[in-house]
């Protein structure tokens, strides 16, 4: 499978190849942050087939806590396109809203960090619900 998506402002354009290792819904407070105040709907796919087609994003990273992820985003209009986590090496963290057609996300397979969840927050009833990580 391969997918293709962009930043709000069209600068940037990637593809994403490979199998979806898992799609999930992100309740923790940092996503939160990143998002506005909604949870982060993602999607795992290996980093190896994923590539930026135009444009080059810029990186933030923090310095002050331990094993920090990488957020990549347009420096033009600010789109948040994709998260790289030192505890998931060859995944890249794709941006749902992010694809030029994000229905194929469908549903999470799991609502992870529930234990920042907001009560404005959403979850289908038949998607497990963990209050950190998903298992591996």
């Amino acid at each position: 499978m391969t997918l293709f998506g962009r930043c709000y402002c069209g600068e940037i354009r990637y593809e994403a190849g490979g199998e979806v290792r898992s799609r999930v819904q992100c309740h923790c407070r940092e996503c939160q942050y990143i998002s506005g105040g909604s949870p982060n709907v993602i999607m795992a796919m290996p980093a190896d087939a994923f590539h930026y087609l135009a444009g080059s994003p810029r990186q933030f990273s923090r310095s002050d806590i331990d094993q920090p992820v990488t957020r990549e985003f347009c420096g033009t209009c600010g789109t948040h396109l994709l998260t790289r986590s030192p505890r998931l090496p060859g995944l890249v963290l794709v941006k749902v809203g992010t694809l030029d057609d994000p229905s194929i996300f469908q549903r999470p397979d799991a609502a992870i960090f529930a234990i920042d969840k907001q009560a404005f927050h959403h979850v289908q009833d038949d998607v497990p619900v963990f209050e950190r990580r998903k298992p591996a």
